[in-house]
């Protein structure tokens, strides 16, 4: 595969992405959109797979020594042109639309929500005062704040952090990803200005006047079969008995396959759901463990109710979602977009995959696979979520890189 090349939207944001880290025009288009000095942060998305952590830091401390950046790992790239499996995205934002603050949240399994509320509350606050004026105001082209957040897909936490985000952020809109690490589920990387880590959080506090719209989009329906939690491991997320029999098998029996023949690809085509409020929420399973126990993406605990869910019509939602945004917002720009690695094992399982990347390719949407998605207050699986945002005059320098 050729390197994707680059793209330049209305807004001055401009999109790079290749899949090899020897690519020399990747990186002197991201040392000449540096040295223009109108980008003023980063977002980077990267495989584990062709890059290491430290690649990604120390080639961006070459090419790019003083942009503020955030970056994580994944379990697949989005990079507008093509979804690829193995890439580096990354996306610069010009300083003049948008202001960043960020904030590093540590130790995710122990720190408790209490401390991560106060570190965000903190990290608000300072934000908020440095723009001096109200996190939101009208949506009549003046700026307004959202929040986005990298969280370790690994850690056990998602739940936690997303709500007590939710819970400082206070009227601030939340969405982002769960950083993966090419469903090898080691080890997930996240870097905030050259600091490696992991079992961490990055929360990206965000204010521009481009106008934007944060949304969702799913596409299972659930059916009239249930499996019961009957035993479970919850600080681990692991389902030991379903119906008081063995996970793995009872799963395999309800969903018509054989034990040995589950794989992440049957979890796409038949998703687990519980109903919260009236509405239902993937529980989706990461992986068959050797014991016949599942482990899942999603918090889960005994007594829990799941519905066996069949996903439809993948591309027919996906467009709904993404029209029904364009007619909001007038137009689309580009889309910020997180999307859930199931959902693209399914649509290659059921050969939609061309036309799935061919939506993300009209709406110009550049993110990448997750474990797992957030969404305002909640942490979710096997959902679409993003951030899409509108006209605005086109500017930028023209020896920038343009979409090839």
């Amino acid at each position: 595969m050729q390197p994707i090349g680059g793209m330049r939207f209305r807004c001055g944001v401009i999109s790079l992405a290749t899949d090899r880290l020897e690519d020399s025009k990747f990186w002197n288009d991201l040392a000449a959109a540096h040295a223009s000095g109108r980008y003023g942060f980063g977002l980077v998305f990267f495989s584990q797979t062709h890059f290491t952590p430290e690649d990604i830091r120390d080639g961006l401390a070459r090419n790019a020594p003083t942009l503020q950046y955030a970056a994580c790992s994944t379990a697949g790239e989005i990079g507008g042109a093509e979804v690829t499996f193995g890439g580096l995205v990354a996306i610069l934002f010009p300083r003049d639309e948008f202001s960043f603050s960020t904030v590093r949240i540590p130790d995710l399994r122990t720190i408790g929500f209490d401390r991560i509320v106060s570190l965000v509350t903190e990290a608000k606050k300072k934000f908020l005062q440095e723009a001096g004026t109200s996190a939101t105001q009208s949506r009549s082209g003046s700026t307004e704040t959202f929040a986005l957040s990298l969280i370790d897909g690994l850690s056990v936490a998602e739940e936690t952090v997303t709500a007590a985000f939710h819970w400082a952020l206070e009227e601030i809109p939340l969405l982002g990803g769960s950083a993966g690490d090419d469903m090898r589920f080691a080890e997930t990387s996240l870097i905030l200005n050259g600091e490696i880590g992991n079992d961490c959080a990055l929360l990206i506090l965000v204010r521009t006047e481009v106008p934007f719209r944060i949304f969702k989009t799913d596409n299972f329906v659930p059916t009239d079969r249930k499996l019961v939690v009957t035993k479970s491991d919850p600080e681990r997320r692991i389902i030991h008995e379903f119906n008081a029999a063995e996970a793995a098998s009872e799963y395999a029996r309800v969903i018509g396959m054989p034990p040995g023949e589950l794989s992440p690809m049957s979890f796409a085509s038949h998703p687990l759901v519980v109903r919260v409020g009236g509405e239902y929420y993937c529980r989706s399973v990461q992986k068959v463990n050797p014991d016949g126990s599942l482990s899942f993406f999603c918090a889960i605990d005994d007594g829990i109710v799941l519905t066996v869910a069949e996903p439809e019509g993948m591309t027919r939602t996906t467009k709904v979602a993404f029209d029904a945004v364009r007619e909001d917002l007038g137009d689309i720009d580009f889309v910020l977009g997180f999307d859930c690695v199931l959902r693209r094992i399914d649509a290659q399982n059921r050969q939609a995959t061309q036309r799935i990347q061919s939506l993300y390719r009209e709406n110009n949407v550049i993110g990448f696979n997750t474990y797992g998605e957030q969404y305002h207050s909640m942490h979710l699986n096997q959902t679409f979520t993003g951030i899409a945002f509108g006209p605005a005059v086109e500017s930028g320098d023209p020896h920038e890189p343009g979409r090839d």
